[in-house]
């Protein structure tokens, strides 16, 4: 463990964590476009061969750093190392880059156990030094969170080393559900904070530069939380990746997701994208997890820009093939139907 001088002087970080679909991008947007007068860095981690989450996460003027493909406490862990020493020196100002920023907003994978992201700034020296872990927050979605508690130890993680607890999406639940799943969570970790959102509108005095991470404290949680050590995924949550610059046929596509849903939305645990609909000058979000999905008109697409539909699932048990041939049947020039 390191020791550190003049510690009001580094650079407070905020990892942002939550299983898949609780809401991080929105909180991370929220965050983004209220008026806090600091400059983010932002580190986006996806699970994944194509990202989508920096294409929706809003602001121009901060820097998005995005790590594909793995875990941001595995494979990704010396991306991360590499993009916090990259920000270092360009803030330093000793490398041809320089950024300017004043804090880091990490927001890893919902499949991400959150405690190596936290090692990273206590077992390096140069991490130690430059860096200081403000706090760990965690989204939890209301309506899915008994599920998710009970299914994996991921989200019992992420609970359990959360700093925050957002306990988002409340309008979805009743408030005796609502209350015996935050009676839960005190009982998984009694230090954390708990505030209720709603589409993670929250006081963003309630969550940045609060000082809440207590080393200490996670010691007493996990006493080997400092030592490095090998951790496995479970082998059956995959991604499949779909894209194409052709445009989608509506009625197609409405057809393919009304079947999705009512024979893999259980094992879709998240799903988002951007679709390029014929006919439509606007990108289409759309996004959902399990059997909850939404899909809203985004800005035009710009002149510049290849129109391209991009689709992220992340699931149990997922049948690419499936996915992909009702996936292809909605294109425009194709013949295959949704039966």
């Amino acid at each position: 463990m390191y020791t550190v001088e003049n510690a009001d002087h580094r650079v407070p970080v905020s990892v942002l964590t939550g299983f898949l679909g609780a809401g991080k991008t929105t909180l991370l947007n929220h965050i983004l476009t209220s008026d806090h007068g600091q400059k983010i860095a932002v580190i986006v981690n996806e699970f994944g061969e194509v990202g989508i989450d920096n294409q929706l996460v809003v602001g121009a003027d901060e820097e998005i750093f995005e790590m594909n493909n793995g875990c941001i406490c595995c494979t990704v862990r010396g991306d991360l190392i590499r993009i916090l020493g990259e920000l270092m020196d360009a803030k330093r100002g000793v490398s041809d880059r320089k950024v300017d920023f004043d804090r880091i907003i990490i927001e890893t994978t919902g499949l991400a156990d959150p405690a190596p992201v936290a090692q990273t700034f206590f077992v390096d020296e140069e991490m130690a030094e430059f860096y200081k872990l403000d706090a760990i927050i965690t989204m939890v979605d209301a309506k899915h969170a008994p599920q998710h508690l009970d299914e994996g130890h991921k989200a019992q993680e992420q609970v359990a080393f959360a700093d925050v607890i957002l306990l988002n999406k409340t309008d979805l639940v009743d408030m005796e559900e609502l209350s015996k799943l935050e009676q839960r969570l005190r009982t998984m970790n009694p230090y954390s904070k708990i505030y209720r959102t709603h589409k993670s509108n929250i006081d963003i005095g309630h969550i940045l530069a609060i000082n809440a991470f207590d080393l200490d404290k996670k010691l007493e949680l996990d006493p080997g939380f400092l030592e490095e050590e090998d951790h496995d995924h479970d082998d059956d949550v995959t991604s499949i990746v779909m894209s194409d610059e052709r445009p989608l046929d509506l009625n197609k596509l409405e057809a393919f997701f009304g079947k999705w849903l009512q024979e893999h939305g259980p094992d879709t645990f998240r799903y988002k994208g951007i679709l390029n609909i014929k006919g439509v000058k606007q990108r289409i979000v759309f996004q959902g997890i399990h059997m909850l999905f939404s899909s809203t008109p985004d800005r035009d697409w710009r002149p510049d820009e290849t129109k391209k539909s991009e689709i992220v699932i992340i699931g149990r048990n997922l049948n690419q093939a499936w996915f992909q041939e009702q996936f292809s049947g909605c294109i425009m020039d194709t013949a295959p139907q949704v039966n």
